[in-house]
């Protein structure tokens, strides 16, 4: 068994770091899961700018994913409907209806421009590793300028962990990433593309809870349209909710149509006396039209799951935008340098015919040397020294080309290097501006395809539900088999109720307890007493029990009031061992005791008014009537 312990733990450990690392949980540096990073890697090396079928594109991505074509299908689908990286063409599914998107084989996608700019490939700045064959190679995360993860979002559910990330407006992240980088405040709210109505009240930053809700055009005082969808739900489960409610009683409405299409329209026909202002409170608080979502920043940063804030988030990127853009001044920077190198021999190589040199050489050493020789007097003209690789550049050069080389167009392309390598190095002596400059050019590329907020950002009031429910549930209590509550068939009907009323109810024996209106439970027969448990109610009923002592046949009174219980407890009105004769919830009434018969008993039968009695604690003992043992009793 110790073999079959270490074993568990070991593959548990392992299956644990895969799911919460490789599939599960985004990686901050570039905001995208596995599959997704696999999906935008084969795109970026199969562009061709036309557009390519979903089903061959996801069997190029199997090379990097060893999950399936199913989950790579439905990961591509989801991304391209994010509408940053991916061009659609076909039905990708409606995010509105919730319908699906068609089968692979007959949609098509391609890669926007735009992914170029945002997601660094250089494999001297991204770190490229092995897959799983070892046949390719893949990016262990691209190198992001923008914070992908907040601007698309995530969820997933990992061992002992999950992320639900929220989408924000890629602007508004934008600018507050731009604030960052010039050292002000700024605060990011979720954006979401189906619109709505959102509280953030309770929202931290990244964390905490949001409420979203619905947005209705309530100008019909007799038809609501739902013109907007709260974050999560569809137009077919917050029809199929409204059509829950109306079922159950909760909203009074005579027909509900879905017209969507491009847009959402939900229409809400109510029923006649019945007012949009009556029913508002009650869509909010009884199906989908209102819901609240749960937050947690999770993400892998440094091989590791660490929980977050947008702020912190907005600061890592920040940061990893001013490293990339250096990264790439100073590779570009190396790059002109050798290319200015490079001009720089061949002109030499030209117009001092230092190829004359080469005309009597016999050996290939012989060629090299002469060439190396003939640049020695201007070392000093050089960016470095003179390589090898060098001196086969040069002989590489076509006659040609040397016959009809021009000294002007030379010293031009020279200048233009110079004055690029000046400007780069005033950019690196200002990164910060340049990465704000940056973040100007890439959100007028955006301006074209992504809109402003979508979603509304509003002060939400609570919707009590016990409030908003009507008591129109009738609660019913069968006599002869003695089952109480609101599914009970026949019987009589108690009292009504709604689904969050607390009803106190009283046995025959004098027990009582109290509990959340029932469906159906066993009372037994003769039920003394049923009422709600409400501090309201129950503080205007006063109870009147009658018991009698089995030892001494002597009858008790006690009246009290019930301030206090515990949901689904038994309690006894009356001390251990005593029986209930009578329990009353009347203030006054008049009872009759029938004593039992003694000798010399002058007073067989007395008459007692309950009102004269004053009112106790629940927990105090009951006042003796009489001191007769008592044969019978009457409620006048």
């Amino acid at each position: 068994m110790a073999y079959v312990k270490n074993l568990f733990d070991s593959n548990f450990i392992q299956y644990a770091s895969y799911v919460i690392r490789d599939r599960a949980i985004p990686e901050i540096t570039d905001g995208l899961k596995p599959v997704q990073r696999r999906i935008i890697h084969t795109l970026l090396k199969t562009d061709d700018g036309r557009f390519t079928k979903v089903a061959n594109l996801c069997g190029k991505v199997m090379a990097y994913h060893p999950h399936g074509d199913s989950s790579i299908y439905t990961a591509l689908v989801n991304l391209a409907n994010k509408e940053l990286f991916i061009d659609k063409q076909g039905n990708f599914g409606n995010m509105y209806t919730g319908d699906g998107a068609s089968a692979p084989r007959y949609i098509e996608c391609r890669l926007r421009p735009i992914t170029r700019d945002i997601l660094n490939t250089n494999p001297k700045i991204t770190q490229y590793v092995d897959t799983y064959d070892s046949r390719d190679t893949e990016p262990v995360a691209f190198q992001a300028k923008l914070p992908l993860v907040l601007i698309m979002g995530a969820e997933g559910i990992a061992v002992g962990m999950s992320t639900y990330i929220l989408s924000h407006n890629i602007h508004e992240v934008i600018e507050a990433e731009r604030k960052c980088l010039r050292g002000e405040k700024f605060q990011l709210y979720p954006d979401f593309p189906t619109g709505g109505l959102i509280d953030v009240s309770g929202y931290e930053d990244g964390l905490g809870k949001i409420v979203t809700r619905a947005k209705m055009d309530t100008s019909d005082d007799k038809k609501i349209v739902i013109t907007e969808l709260p974050y999560g739900s569809t137009t077919e489960s917050l029809c199929d909710s409204i059509e829950k409610a109306v079922k159950n009683g909760k909203i009074k409405a005579t027909s509900i149509q879905d017209y969507t299409s491009d847009k959402v329209n939900i229409e809400i026909k109510l029923q006649r006396g019945v007012y949009t202002k009556d029913v508002i409170d009650a869509l909010y608080a009884f199906t989908d039209c209102e819901q609240t979502i749960y937050c947690n920043l999770l993400v892998i940063k440094d091989n590791m799951p660490v929980q977050m804030t947008c702020t912190q988030v907005i600061q890592y990127h920040s940061k990893q935008l001013v490293g990339i853009l250096k990264q790439e001044l100073e590779l570009e920077k190396a790059s002109l340098m050798e290319k200015l190198h490079l001009r720089t021999l061949e002109r030499i190589f030209v117009e001092e015919r230092i190829y004359k040199k080469i005309e009597n050489q016999k050996t290939e050493e012989g060629v090299i040397k002469a060439v190396l020789d003939g640049f020695k007097p201007f070392k000093a003209e050089l960016i470095r020294p003179i390589t090898v690789d060098d001196v086969d550049h040069l002989l590489k050069i076509p006659i040609r080309r040397i016959s009809l080389y021009d000294m002007n167009k030379n010293r031009q392309e020279v200048q233009a290097i110079n004055d690029r390598i000046k400007e780069i190095n005033r950019l690196l002596k200002h990164l910060v501006d340049y990465a704000i400059s940056w973040l100007d050019g890439i959100e007028a590329k955006l301006n074209e395809s992504v809109t402003g907020r979508r979603t509304k950002i509003t002060n939400i009031n609570a919707v009590d539900v016990k409030v908003v429910s009507k008591r129109d549930m009738p609660l019913k209590y069968d006599e002869k088999s003695g089952n109480l509550g609101t599914e009970v068939s026949g019987g009589e009907e108690v009292l009504k109720v709604t689904p969050f009323d607390k009803v106190l109810y009283v046995r025959k024996s004098g027990i009582y307890s109290v509990s959340e209106a029932p469906k159906k439970i066993f009372v037994g027969p003769e039920m003394r007493y049923c009422g709600l448990a409400d501090k309201e109610s129950l503080s205007k009923v006063l109870f009147t029990i009658l018991y009698r002592d089995p030892a001494t046949q002597f009858v008790y009174i006690k009246r009290c009031k019930i301030a206090g219980y515990i949901m689904n407890r038994d309690y006894f009105f009356a001390p251990d061992g005593m029986e209930i004769l009578h329990v009353d919830t009347r203030k006054t009434f008049d009872f009759k005791l029938t004593y039992v018969p003694k000798a010399r008993m002058k007073v067989r039968v007395e008459t007692f008014k309950a009102g004269s009695y004053e009112e106790k604690s629940l927990k105090a003992k009951g006042v003796r009537v009489a001191n007769k043992e008592v044969k019978d009793i009457k409620i006048l």
